[in-house]
């Protein structure tokens, strides 16, 4: 079921847990993850157009969150997963 939520989870290779985000309404495909200078930005977009016959409509949704890592984690240690 499409309905169920989507989580991210971003991880260090020490195990430790950075965060959890919550990434509901996007298609994995969408989702793009940064790691750069010690920080990370997870983005996704995405529009959605509905055609009636009468009317066009189009609904466009974009997610940015970024933070920076905690000490002593680097750029390249950092994994994700949805």
């Amino acid at each position: 079921s499409r309905t169920k939520r989507l989580g991210m989870m971003l991880n260090s290779c020490s195990g430790q847990n950075l965060a959890l985000i919550d990434v509901k309404g996007f298609d994995p495909r969408d989702i793009m993850v940064t790691v750069k200078d010690g920080k990370v930005t997870v983005s996704a977009e995405r529009k959605v157009e509905c055609n009636t016959g009468l009317s066009k409509t189009s609904n466009y949704k974009k997610f940015v969150k970024e933070f920076c890592l905690p000490p002593g984690v680097c750029d390249k240690e950092v994994t994700y997963s949805v």
